[in-house]
Order: C-alpha cells, then sequence, then structure tokens
C-alpha cells in the first residue's frame, strides 16, 4: 500500500464522517462569514469535503512524480471521487440545494461510466484511466459542491449565486465527459450489433 493508495483510502473513509455531519442534526449553531451563514455542524463537513478533495490531487501528483501508478489506485481513485461526490449531491438534494433531477444526471453517469470501465478491464485487462473531460468534471463538481455547501460564502457578498453556477458548469462536463467515455469505448459493445 504506497502513498497515494492510503490517501486514496483515507478519502474513502471521510465519506461517513462527511455524511454523518450533513444528516445528524448536531445542534451546533451557525457560522457567519464572508456573506454568508452556514451551520457549523455543514461547516466542518466541508473541511474534511475540501480535505478529501485536496488527497484526491495529492495522490495522483504522487503516484505520477514517483511511478507509483497502479491498478489500484487507478479503480480505488476515481471510485472514491464517485462515492464522495454522490454521497454530498445527494445530501444536498436532500436540503433542497440540488434540483433530484441534476443528481440524478449525474450519478446516472457515474455509474454508467464505472460499469464501462469494469467492462473494458474484463475485456482488455486494463483500467481505464481518467480522460481530460473526466478531470474537468470532477473539478467542476468539487467546486459546486463546495460553495453549495458554503451557501456560496464570499459570493454571497455580491448576491452572485456561484454555487449554482458551478452546478450547472458541472453538469455540463458530467454529461459531456460521460458520453465522450462511451464514444471513445464504443468498439466494446460491436458483439452486440452484429
Amino acid at each position: 500500500m504506497n502513498l497515494p493508495n492510503k490517501l486514496t483510502v483515507v478519502r474513502l473513509i471521510i465519506i461517513p464522517f462527511f455524511l454523518l455531519l450533513m444528516v445528524i442534526p448536531l445542534g451546533w449553531g451557525e457560522i457567519s462569514f464572508l456573506g454568508a451563514t452556514v451551520p457549523v455542524a455543514q461547516f466542518w463537513a466541508t473541511i474534511l469535503f475540501i480535505t478529501a478533495t485536496i488527497t484526491d490531487n495529492l495522490d495522483g501528483r504522487i503516484a505520477r512524480r514517483d511511478h507509483l501508478v497502479t491498478n489500484f489506485g487507478k479503480f480505488a481513485d476515481p471510485l472514491a471521487d464517485k462515492l464522495l461526490v454522490m454521497t454530498a449531491f445527494i445530501v444536498l438534494t436532500a436540503s433542497g440545494s440540488v434540483p433530484a433531477w441534476v443528481t440524478s444526471i449525474i450519478i446516472w453517469r457515474e455509474l454508467s461510466v464505472t460499469g464501462l470501465r469494469l467492462l473494458i478491464v474484463e475485456q482488455n485487462g486494463e483500467v481505464m484511466a481518467a480522460k481530460m473531460p473526466g478531470k474537468i468534471k470532477t473539478t467542476t463538481q468539487f467546486i459546486a459542491i463546495i460553495f453549495l455547501l458554503l451557501n456560496n460564502a464570499l459570493f454571497a457578498i455580491w448576491h452572485i449565486p456561484f454555487g449554482e453556477i458551478m452546478l450547472y458548469l458541472c453538469l455540463f462536463f458530467t454529461v459531456y465527459s460521460g458520453a465522450d467515455y462511451f464514444i471513445k469505448s464504443k468498439d466494446i459493445f460491436s458483439d452486440g450489433f452484429k
């Protein structure tokens, strides 16, 4: 278990703690900063979410820099991202911050691409590494989630719904990157159309 893989495992461990902070009514009060007011538990959940996104960035950089790319990392890293993102979007939908149809599309894409990755592993024996559109999708999702969790802190001063803007930008890249994966992997389905 090298360092990048340990960071991925840490990200997986963070997810249930993030969820608990978001759904259990802890009654810790609220915190106001940068034009926004956020429940304290949600603020700490956001800190955990940001920590998880930092580990996502670090594990990939370290793995590439130190030549520690493994099949476990290629599999578990995107899986941890998907679990983190899906958990956050489900919680944000339950709180009314994200429309259910947006969360449904995001989850549908994430599960579809995961299925495609598994099919490619079975056929080619290799794990499909993340492509640039998928990396942009992940980044925009992380930014949208952070600002939605923080009720548009900083941008709330100017009444700019930055979290919502990023939500629809990440929705675009979610759909685009999913389509890109399937179009570039269309040959894997050729046996079903003979």
